[in-house]
């Protein structure tokens, strides 16, 4: 069930949070599936206690919010009070715990949420793909047998959520690691506007860039997800799809599509103008300079460099090699050089705005490629490096001029998942989440031509 069907069940007696606790700890320890590559770290202690004290407030009439009782789990770069935050690394093992909880989970335990448990991710959030050497890679829910990637670095969220380990879970988004793993997964994922959820006690990647946003099955839970940790107090509703103008982008984002990528996009934008939007393609041609903005990943490399010096100084070898590979780049990247960059995301940010002025959003797709298995990636550094890229892509470019995006699924039942990326600027959170609502209802098939 969604969040908002799991709310409706706690708030009507039909069923308990600790039910809901025990079937989430049970899917996380069931040795046949997938809990012990998904989560680095669970207290069943600690949620079991939760979930009673939620249902004891509520036996007693307590008005509760609607995450009340409701297993979220928690990737594994958000600090938690009393936990040693290793972000997916054995290079933390020895740090000393989390003070304090960040701001987001602060949040979320407020709103009655329970936390199951830390989820894994790509060693210190660094790739798309949801590799990690140290703690195991989890499958792909589709497919499984084959063993294809979960995308990352949100890896162990997507999983959770596909598995029945938890209602809903949290990332975060530098290049798509929200995004990513929901279109991988036939999830929906937001990234909100950078800095419109706080990053207090979040582990960065990089600070130009970082996001904190939601994995969820709908886009009206990931809309509860952010409002909660972004202490929003919209109330969000469905916009009519008639006379909306979506701008899908001809420069860049539909490159070198695969097949099923490109055959479920297409589809998904001729429902979207049989709905009565105006689907207009437009050359948006300076996305081609997402380049001169940011050459070679070297904001996040730069901005990583600085992090984690002292760490590769002490613990370089317990670094996954290809996580150190992207990092080290920023060693060499001086202040004028850094500056520039900066100068030129601002640059790119203001002819983006400028370019899209006039539509109330974009569309394309949210990656290039559907899951390959984990296997075909790891053959080597050529396969790891080229998949990663093509992964990043599309989702990278919304980071890089400062925007917010949802990937909802547009695949037919049974196909391998892909995401349709519904993308806005800078602030327009709101107008996309209401717009990806009517999105998603016409994808679902309970909605149709809205006049």
């Amino acid at each position: 069930m969604t969040l908002l069907e799991l709310s409706r069940q706690l708030a009507g007696r039909k069923i308990t949070s600790r039910e809901l606790v025990e079937r989430s700890l049970a899917a996380i320890e069931d040795p046949n599936g997938e809990g012990a590559r998904v989560f680095i770290r669970v207290d069943p202690t600690a949620a079991l206690a939760a979930a009673d004290r939620i249902d004891d407030e509520r036996r007693k009439g307590v008005r509760l919010l609607a995450l009340a009782g409701i297993p979220i789990s928690i990737k594994d770069n958000f600090d938690e009070a009393g936990v040693v935050t290793l972000a997916g690394s054995k290079v933390l093992a020895g740090a000393a715990a989390a003070t304090h909880d960040s701001t987001a989970v602060a949040r979320l335990r407020a709103a009655g949420a329970v936390l199951i448990g830390r989820t894994n991710m790509t060693e210190f959030a660094y790739s798309g793909l949801g590799i990690n050497p140290h703690y195991g890679t989890p499958r792909n829910s589709f497919d499984r047998a084959a063993a294809r990637i979960p995308g990352g670095s949100s890896s162990g969220a997507a999983i959770s959520v596909c598995d029945g380990m938890a209602a809903g879970a949290i990332g975060t988004d530098t290049g798509g690691s929200v995004r990513i793993p929901a279109a991988l997964t036939g999830l929906t994922g937001f990234k909100p506007t950078a800095r419109r959820v706080p990053l207090e006690g979040v582990l960065p990647l990089s600070l130009t860039l970082d996001s904190a946003g939601p994995i969820a099955r709908t886009v009206a839970d990931c809309a509860l997800l952010d409002r909660v940790m972004s202490a929003s107090d919209a109330e969000l509703v469905a916009q009519a799809l008639r006379g909306q103008r979506l701008a899908v982008p001809q420069t860049v984002v539909l490159d070198d599509l695969s097949a099923s990528v490109a055959r479920a996009f297409s589809a998904a934008c001729t429902k979207l103008s049989a709905a009565g939007a105006v689907i207009v393609e437009l050359p948006l041609r300076e996305l081609a300079r997402s380049v001169e903005a940011n050459p070679r990943g070297g904001l996040s490399s730069a901005e990583a460099w600085w992090w984690h010096r002292k760490w590769i100084t002490r613990s370089g070898d317990s670094y996954d090699p290809r996580v150190m590979a992207r990092i080290r780049p920023g060693e060499v990247i001086n202040a004028a050089d850094y500056i520039e960059m900066l100068q030129q995301r601002r640059r790119f940010i203001s002819d983006v705005e400028a370019a899209v002025r006039g539509f109330d959003a974009m569309v394309m797709p949210t990656t290039a490629e559907t899951a390959p298995t984990i296997a075909e990636v790891v053959a080597s550094d050529e396969s790891y490096f080229r998949m990663n890229t093509r992964m990043l892509r599309n989702p990278s470019l919304v980071n890089l001029f400062d925007g917010c995006a949802l990937s909802i699924p547009c695949h037919r039942e049974g196909d391998a998942p892909v995401g349709l990326m519904l993308a806005g600027l800078h602030g327009q959170d709101n107008p996309v989440l209401s717009l990806g609502l009517a999105i998603e209802k016409l994808f679902s098939g309970t909605g149709g031509d809205e006049r």
